[in-house]
């Protein structure tokens, strides 16, 4: 069971838990087809709210999508997704490929090997990490693009983890 998250702002006490609940069933119903007006009455909010709810959330779905992934133990066959989606660019490691990549590198070389692949990844309008939440929050930082973040668990992940491929899969049939 999920701990309650409480803030305390002044007088008031406020329910992450709660606030994360109303922002699910407003989504839910504005999947379901109800217009921003209904959904907001349903739900006792104001239609402005249900509109901002969106545009935080919203995922342009852009032309160009890339996908960044590590330490996965099933890299290969998310590598095969991502082929089969046609996806431009993806770089999908298991931990010793994502030490490779850093080993035996002059720390000059390394830096200009991250700022061709910033740039590259700039030039696409979603980015999906499929990693610990430390580097998504540094893409989101980095780049001007939406990013959508796969926890793999917290930072540092020594060791490879299996990931279903259902749950990428499922992602990309939602944004292509």
């Amino acid at each position: 069971m999920q701990q309650e998250r409480l803030f305390r702002i002044g007088e008031k006490l406020i329910s992450l838990n709660k606030a994360f609940r109303v922002v699910e069933r407003a989504l839910a119903l504005r999947e379901q087809g109800f217009s921003q007006q209904e959904t907001s009455g349903r739900l006792h909010l104001d239609r402005s709210f249900v509109s901002r709810l969106e545009s935080i959330g919203e995922i342009r779905k852009g032309n160009r999508i890339a996908v960044i992934g590590f330490p996965l133990a099933n890299s290969n066959h998310i590598s095969e997704l991502c082929r089969t989606y046609g996806l431009e660019y993806y770089l999908i490691l298991n931990n010793r490929e994502r030490w490779e990549m850093v080993q035996d590198k002059k720390a000059l070389e390394f830096f200009n090997n991250m700022l061709e692949l910033l740039a590259r990844l700039r030039q696409f309008d979603l980015l999906i990490m499929i990693t610990s939440e430390k580097w998504c929050h540094l893409a989101e930082a980095l780049l001007d693009i939406q990013v959508i973040q796969i926890d793999l668990g917290p930072t540092p992940i020594e060791e490879d983890l299996f990931f279903e491929k259902e749950r990428l899969e499922s992602i990309l049939k939602q944004v292509m």
